[in-house]
């Protein structure tokens, strides 16, 4: 008989609205994007803003600099964020890949600053917001068997 006595949970498949919701009512999530042919996870703060997923970052960041360099169609990254309580299991995660563009317009900038503080320390240069449009959007519920645990957010 194992040792592990944790009931039995149920996984289940989010549709994409669904699945923005929650992210949306959460604040922490995680960017991965390349560096140097590399995938690099970056701890960040976002905010849904029209439908797109928008975080701060600095001047001279990896991610803003592959920015930068991107053609009109943005550089492609993924970004994931969750809500799983550690000692039962349960929860959510939601994985969004998509195309992002460093936002550029000097009052759209100024009004996501308004929208989003980053939580993280300033690092050198200006603050920057990237804006990842989703293009795949899943995510996941993890519940109990019989589908009783709610979802934080």
């Amino acid at each position: 008989m194992p040792l592990n006595h944790a009931p039995a949970h149920r996984r289940i498949d989010l549709d994409p609205a669904e699945a923005l919701r929650l992210l949306g009512n959460v604040a922490l999530g995680r960017i991965v994007f390349t560096r140097q042919a590399l995938p690099t996870v970056r701890p960040v703060n976002h905010v849904l803003d029209r439908g797109d997923i928008v975080i701060l970052t600095h001047e001279g960041a990896a991610l803003t600099s592959h920015a930068e360099e991107a053609d009109d169609t943005g550089v492609v990254v993924a970004y994931e964020a969750d809500a799983i309580d550690p000692d039962t299991h349960l929860g959510w995660s939601v994985v969004v890949t998509g195309y992002a563009h460093l936002v550029t317009e000097p009052s759209e900038l100024m009004r996501i600053q308004h929208l989003l503080r980053s939580w993280a320390p300033p690092g050198e240069g200006a603050a920057q917001a990237v804006r990842i449009r989703p293009e795949l959007v899943t995510g996941v519920l993890l519940t109990t068997a019989d589908g009783t645990a709610t979802t934080r957010g």
